[in-house]
């Protein structure tokens, strides 16, 4: 997993740049976060599960029927946005990060500070990709529908902007526009779902 993930780094480094560690455990506490962080993928279908069963009580039966379909949807796209942050956003956002190099400075970043910003990116983008699911279930609950996302989708645009340059700790507008662009599409990908599960609705009330 530390290959996994610090190779891809390694090789886009400038010419002459390594990755550095200056504190006598700064090597060790990075594989330790790693594993955490393996850990928190790994398990979360599981905390999915918890999430919901802790919800469930607050639903009608008919409601509860979708917990399976929700951990498992809920699951893969977090799964999904992990996977976007470690083959689109970051490469993209290194690469950028670290093309300031020239005559008078070298980039020879500390790995803590590099994996911190690679956990950061990934967690967000895992709770991003989690909104088609969350979306899902409001619509089925009749909390949210197709219209209301479509009228609002110019306010819903600028929030995801905000929201992204917000969440990127980079500060820069590459990233931030690597993580609203799949917002922007996984919103209209909301609208579609709320649309089908509001087309259901209205042919069992028929």
């Amino acid at each position: 997993i530390f290959d996994f993930i610090m190779r891809p780094l390694y090789d886009r480094l400038p010419e002459g740049s390594r990755l550095i560690y200056t504190e006598p455990t700064e090597a060790f506490m990075l594989k330790v976060k790693i594993a955490l962080l393996a850990g928190l993928v790994i398990g979360a279908p599981l905390i999915v599960a918890q999430i919901w069963l802790f919800i469930a009580p607050g639903l009608y039966s008919h409601e509860k029927r979708f917990a399976l379909p929700f951990i498992l949807m809920a699951s893969l796209f977090f799964v999904g946005g992990a996977a976007f942050n470690h083959y689109v956003l970051f490469p993209i956002a290194w690469i950028f990060l670290a093309g300031f190099s020239n005559d008078y400075m070298m980039f020879m970043p500390r790995i803590a500070p590099v994996f911190s910003l690679y956990a950061m990116l990934m967690l967000a983008m895992g709770l991003v990709f989690e909104m088609p699911a969350v979306i899902l279930v409001l619509a089925r609950m009749g909390l949210v529908t197709a219209g209301f996302l479509w009228r609002h989708i110019k306010y819903a645009i600028l929030i995801i902007f905000v929201a992204s340059a917000v969440i990127t700790p980079t500060g820069d507008m590459v990233t931030q526009s690597l993580m609203a662009g799949p917002m922007v599409g996984l919103y209209i990908v909301s609208i579609g779902l709320a649309w089908i599960v509001g087309k259901r609705r209205r042919r069992a009330e028929d």
